[in-house]
């Protein structure tokens, strides 16, 4: 699904997701008279404060953790834009049909190139729930993740379920992921991208990607919990 086509025609609200701690609703896009596409809507209005990121709000941090994923080649998160909608500015995003015949939390837990993919994208966006339930698998066996508003943080934050690759090295194929990060940056081409995060958050992006490079996958933090609550 293109950008374009969750940028254009009208935004349906049909329901909400009740699990969900701030506002997050189901609906779709009427593309045009014969197409409409199925989306999750969260609205800046409907979040609610934390204490931790103060500033901005979880809408960008969505946007910006889409734009990390495009860029770096990874497309790990579904599509996901800024818009307008019934309950004002949010973040957009393409809803995924999930294989429920999967074991999500099997599959997860097992050193599979996908899941190593996602464990990668949470270390540069510094994740701070990454939970079993936010890890999605559709019936073409494509794994995405979802639920990235707080991310970002400025200080090494990383909470995740996903911890069987910690130490490792990077792969060369992975050293090279990160370094195109790293080189989009710092060109014009992530002016947007800066926008949506702090200049603290962005600085310690960069920091966080440089040292990704050497020090590979970390180890949890003795100053954080690991592992966000629930892990699922």
């Amino acid at each position: 699904m293109s950008e374009e086509e969750l940028l254009s025609g009208e935004l349906v609200v049909e329901g909400r997701l009740v699990d969900a701690s701030n506002a997050t609703l189901y609906g779709f896009i009427q593309v045009d008279l014969t197409r409409k596409v199925s989306v999750v809507y969260k609205p800046i209005a409907g979040e609610r404060p934390l204490w931790d990121f103060p500033d901005g709000n979880l809408a960008s941090r969505e946007v910006a953790a889409y734009l990390v994923s495009k860029y770096a080649g990874l497309d790990c998160v579904p599509t996901t834009v800024m818009r307008d909608g019934p309950f004002g500015l949010g973040a957009v995003q393409q809803w995924i049909e999930v294989d429920e015949a999967i074991d999500f939390i099997d599959f997860a837990q097992q050193p599979h190139e996908a899941i190593r993919r996602i464990a990668l994208f949470d270390v540069m966006i510094n994740n701070t729930d990454r939970k079993f339930g936010h890890i999605l698998i559709d019936e073409a066996q494509r794994v995405f993740g979802c639920d990235h508003g707080v991310s970002f943080h400025q200080d090494f934050k990383l909470r995740t379920v996903l911890w069987q690759f910690a130490g490792e090295p990077l792969s060369h194929e992975e050293t090279q992921i990160v370094k195109s990060v790293l080189q989009w940056i710092m060109s014009p081409e992530s002016e947007y991208f800066r926008s949506l995060l702090t200049d603290v958050e962005v600085g310690a992006f960069i920091d966080r990607l440089q040292r990704l490079t050497v020090e590979g996958y970390p180890f949890p933090s003795d100053e954080w919990p690991a592992v966000p609550w629930p892990p699922v």
